[in-house]
This record gives structure tokens, C-alpha cells and sequence, in this order.
């Protein structure tokens, strides 16, 4: 086999490690992609965070609303007993029990908005907790398929690595970064000629070179440098 032979072959090798190389990033990806998973986590946590706020407003108002309606029975007891006769201090007691009643109202609404609130908060973080186990079952699922399939890439891999080996071995050290600088700017640093044509960049091989490519010569395309391969 000529040294362009062997630099193809080698070329073969390498585009199949890469693509590989680029199964198993994906893989790779996926399975370490929990983004959306951490996300929701986040969010049920706040929700929770949130609905643990709420309550306790709820309850501080609850039992401001109790203070209130205590001071209202007691005032009511002073003025229904009989004990109370100054008309003075009725007149007062009335005034104190309107004002505390119109209180006890704003409280009962300020309540009614908390427990609304609460009831809110409740209904969205079930709605985070089903999507967060959703996500989890999912995130299980991926984990149980990709991993067999990263260890069925990464044995292949391992393959391809020995199989390179051989033919790269076989090719010298100036060659071969001949080779590995051409793949760095090119992509494909081995190409063969077809009817005459450079298959790399598709411009007409003088006849010259055409005959040192078939006679085995390591020879590179005067347009795109690449080195040039006649099977």
C-alpha cells in the first residue's frame, strides 16, 4: 500500500473516532443535562417558601381578627350587663365598639385576600410538584437508556483507538504531522482524484502530478494543499 494509501486509511479511522468522539459528547450531554429538573426544583422550593409565608400571615390575622372580636364581646357584656349606668361612658363604649367592628371588617377582608392568597400558592405548587415528578420520571428513563449506550460508544471508541494504532505506526513522524496539520485547517487532509479532479476542491490535477499521485508519490494539491489519493 502507497503512503497515501495508508494516510487514507488512517484519514477513515480518524473521521469514525470523531464522529464517535461526537455520539458520545451528545450522550454525554444528555445525561448530565438536568437544567430544567434543577429549575423546577427551584421553583417548588420558592412556591413552598412562598405558601409557608402566606400561612403565617394568615394565621397573625386570624388571630388579630380573635383579638378584636374578644374586645368586642367584652365591651358588649359591660354595655347590655346593666352594670355600666353612666350615659357618658355607654355613649364611649358604643363609639369603641363601632370603631373596633369597623376593624373587625377590614380584618375579615384582609383574611379573606390571605386565605385566597394561600389557595393560589397551594394550586400552583401541586402543579410544580406533578411537573417535577414528571421530570424526574424522565430524567430516570434517559438515565437508564443512555448509559448502556455511553458504554457501547466509549468500547467502540476503545476499538477504534487500537485500530489506529497500527497504521499510524507504520507512517513516519514527518509525514504524519504533515498529515495532522492539513486535517487541523482542512478538515479532511486526504482526498482522492477522480477524472483528473481533485475531490477536495474540485480544480484539475496538471497531468504531472496526476502521474506522481499514481505512481505512489505523496503529493499535495497546488490549490487546497491537501494530499492528493488514486485508488
Amino acid at each position: 500500500m502507497s503512503l497515501a494509501g495508508q494516510l487514507y486509511k488512517l484519514q477513515q479511522l480518524d473521521m469514525e473516532l470523531q464522529k464517535k468522539q461526537q455520539e458520545l459528547s451528545e450522550v454525554e450531554n444528555q445525561l448530565s443535562d438536568n437544567k430544567v429538573l434543577v429549575a423546577t426544583e427551584y421553583k417548588l422550593a420558592s412556591q413552598k417558601e412562598q405558601m409557608e409565608d402566606a400561612r403565617r400571615k394568615q394565621k397573625s390575622s386570624e388571630w388579630e381578627l380573635e383579638d378584636l372580636q374578644e374586645k368586642v364581646r367584652k365591651i358588649d357584656n359591660k354595655l347590655y350587663s346593666g352594670t355600666t349606668k353612666d350615659s357618658k361612658e355607654l355613649v364611649n363604649l358604643e363609639k369603641e365598639v363601632k370603631g373596633l367592628k369597623s376593624q373587625i371588617r377590614m380584618r375579615e377582608d384582609a383574611l379573606l385576600g390571605l386565605m385566597g392568597q394561600v389557595e393560589e400558592i397551594e394550586a400552583e405548587a401541586k402543579i410544580t410538584a406533578e411537573e417535577l415528578e414528571r421530570l424526574k420520571r424522565e430524567w430516570e428513563q434517559r438515565q437508564e437508556t443512555l448509559r448502556p449506550r455511553k458504554g457501547e460508544i466509549e468500547t467502540v471508541l476503545a476499538k477504534l483507538r487500537g485500530d489506529r494504532n497500527g497504521p499510524a505506526q507504520q507512517i513516519d513522524s514527518e509525514t504524519l504531522n504533515i498529515y495532522e496539520r492539513i486535517k487541523l485547517t482542512s478538515g479532511q487532509a486526504i482526498v482522492k482524484v477522480e477524472k483528473g479532479r481533485c475531490l477536495g476542491c474540485h480544480v484539475t490535477v496538471p497531468t504531472s502530478q496526476w502521474q506522481k499521485v499514481k505512481a505512489g508519490d505523496l503529493i499535495q494539491c497546488n490549490n487546497c494543499s491537501r494530499i492528493l489519493y488514486l485508488e
